[in-house]
């Protein structure tokens, strides 16, 4: 999966297309020191790569911080960098992290989804947003389906948002070409 991720990331540099590398992985892939230095051999060492970022699951994550920390440190010196994935009703359980190794919270769509109309959903991902920022990282609202979420998580504070309203999954050709004709729609 990973080989997969840098020959698309290369594709792309080919085409002109500038991309963040982002892949799911299991904390259970981080246990073993052995993966962790071949990840690491595996990053390009080309002036254009932005880095890799490997988003865990929410509740992973939160079992398994301390091992985390010690990812972090470790893989940061070869442009790679850790998200917490489907962030949600468990948002509490990251508070008071003394070292936070997270550079990005990904806020689970199942809140981000109707923000714009829901006040329950927009308190909870409002209480994210506030946390990522005491954190100093960034944040991404997974699900945005509709202009009303857009506007919401947009006046919440969001660095970044995705879902259906910017494009659904595509094969890899199809999204070089159309980044051609798209811009962001949030600022970063």
């Amino acid at each position: 999966m990973i080989d997969r991720a840098i020959k698309d990331w290369r594709y792309l540099l080919e085409q002109k297309t500038s991309i963040d590398l982002s892949i799911n992985v299991p904390a259970a892939f981080l246990m073993d020191p052995q993966a962790v230095h071949d990840l690491c051999q595996r990053m390009p060492s080309h002036p254009a790569f932005g880095g890799l970022t490997i988003e865990i699951e929410s509740e992973e994550a939160i079992r398994n911080l301390d091992l985390l920390i010690e990812v972090a440190r470790e893989v940061r010196f070869y442009n790679i960098g850790l998200a917490i994935d489907n962030v949600g009703a468990n948002w509490p359980q990251l508070m008071g992290v003394e070292r936070f190794p997270f550079m990005k919270l990904k806020v689970d769509r199942q809140y981000v989804s109707g923000c714009g109309n829901g006040p329950l959903k927009r308190t909870v991902c409002r209480q994210i947003v506030d946390l990522a920022k005491e954190y100093s990282a960034r944040t991404v609202a997974e699900g945005a389906e509709s202009h009303a979420d857009l506007i919401a998580v947009t006046e919440l504070g969001f660095d970044l948002a995705q879902g259906h309203l910017f494009g659904k999954a595509m094969p890899l050709k199809q999204f070089a070409q159309s980044s051609f004709r798209t811009a962001p729609l949030l600022p970063n």
